[in-house]
């Protein structure tokens, strides 16, 4: 059970009643923050809709040989309030981010001692600096992750977007990146819990970067390399410096228990 004081200011145990209550009080929270967000995509869609074809338009403004226009088709009459709800619904969870971070963080923070919730601000901190990194080094990676695939069609093929198509495939990569920037923070979690230690993590380099890379190209949807290492090379840096984190914090805490 996790320990917490209870509204009569009592150090007791939370009943499985009283974890399903705040487990859907944080829940609640959390898709009303998304509701908000999302309904501010909404507001302002026709700006947040030309800045993700950006890249689109800036590359067929500077390859004339790949016949295309930066427009985007609707070939069904659901496919503009499809793309219109899954922007909306995408852009909602990302700008909830922060109350989404805060609300997992105060459900789990009771089981945790009073010198682990120090890192409170710094979790929260580091989870939005790597999400926003990761969402803007994929959609820096866009326009080459287009590139190659278009490259693939031939000269003689007229490029014709399909709205739904282009707005899942930049979305899609714009969380996988971002999803895949929080990994260090799991790693640096399971070595402060004594899961895992720097030394097997360092003893284990070599399998680890086959299931970044592996693991890249499995939620990387385009499929391209140009992706793939865009998304690889970045995890594997920020594995090292991951372990680097977790080494310095075990022998902090190791110095402090004496």
């Amino acid at each position: 059970m996790i320990g917490r004081k209870s509204k009569s200011g009592d150090q007791g145990n939370m009943s499985l009643v009283e974890h399903l209550a705040e487990l859907r009080m944080r829940l609640i929270r959390s898709i009303l923050a998304i509701a908000l967000g999302a309904a501010g995509v909404l507001a302002f869609y026709d700006p947040v809709l030309r800045f993700l074809t950006k890249p689109y338009r800036d590359l067929c403004t500077e390859r004339a040989d790949f016949n295309c226009d930066g427009s985007l088709f609707a070939l069904g009459p659901l496919d503009g309030l499809s793309a219109r709800m899954r922007i909306a619904g995408y852009g909602g969870l990302i700008l909830a981010l922060p109350v989404l971070l805060w609300q997992i963080w105060r459900f789990i923070v009771p089981a945790l001692s009073s010198k682990e919730k120090r890192y409170t601000i710094p979790f929260i901190g580091s989870s939005i600096v790597l999400f926003l990194s990761g969402c803007g080094l994929a959609y820096w990676t866009l326009s080459r992750a287009l590139q190659f695939l278009i490259s693939w069609s031939g000269t003689d093929v007229n490029q014709a977007f399909q709205i739904t198509k282009y707005v899942s495939l930049v979305t899609l990569m714009v969380l996988a990146f971002g999803v895949g920037f929080l990994t260090p923070l799991l790693i640096v979690f399971l070595q402060l819990v004594g899961v895992l230690t720097p030394r097997t993590l360092i003893r284990q380099w070599r399998i680890a970067i086959v299931v970044i890379f592996f693991t890249a190209a499995v939620i990387t949807p385009s499929g391209d390399p140009i992706t793939l290492m865009a998304l690889g090379l970045p995890l594997t840096l920020l594995y090292f410096v991951a372990i680097l984190v977790g080494f310095l914090a075990t022998r902090k805490r190791a110095r402090e228990a004496y």
